[in-house]
């Protein structure tokens, strides 16, 4: 796990371990933060989301992915927009579903395909970058972009820690494991 005041890279072994990491962000989440989410099809975005919310108190199976319907909202611990922007081709198209409406202090926000209009994004937000490792696999980087972001980071540093050398990270605190 390599980490700086502003970033943090990592390896999520599994889906489920993907899915724990969104637990742990979700749980520290108080509202006005922005994940922007990158990375191609099939990395693990969807999953990532559906732990965020899981970690608010929204049961986890609840969540899909928004590619659709575009724009998905949860009534958790605080209220969570989850937008998809793979269908959208111009940016008025973004602007039209009223994206910059939703970066308030009330929400959390989390941004799939959050490349394809960086423009639009607010200058604070936390951009997290997943990539294949193996079919299994991904690897995660995180980047604190503003104050919110990096305190939000800082958090998460404290409660996700690595097990092993490898990079392996283990279950944020207090999150339960079924037995094997």
């Amino acid at each position: 796990m390599a980490t700086s005041p502003s970033s943090l890279d990592l390896t999520l072994s599994s889906p489920a371990e993907t899915e724990s990491f969104g637990h742990a962000i979700g749980r520290l989440l108080r509202g006005g933060e922005v994940l922007a989410l990158i990375g191609e099809l099939g990395v693990g975005k969807t999953a990532l989301v559906r732990g965020l919310v899981g970690g608010l108190g929204v049961p986890a199976a609840s969540v899909t992915s928004p590619t659709f319907m575009i724009v998905h909202e949860y009534q958790g611990r605080l209220p969570v927009i989850h937008i998809d922007l793979y269908r959208l081709q111009r940016l008025e198209e973004a602007e039209s579903i009223g994206l910059l409406d939703y970066f308030t202090d009330d929400v959390a926000v989390a941004i799939e395909w959050a490349d394809r209009f960086p423009q639009l994004l607010p200058d604070d937000r936390l951009e997290v970058r997943l990539a294949h490792r193996t079919r299994t696999t991904r690897r995660a980087r995180l980047e604190a972009r503003g104050s919110r972001s990096r305190s939000l980071l800082a958090h998460l540093k404290k409660i996700w820690c690595p097990t092993s050398q490898s990079g392996k990270s283990s279950l944020p605190a207090g999150r339960k494991t079924s037995p094997r």
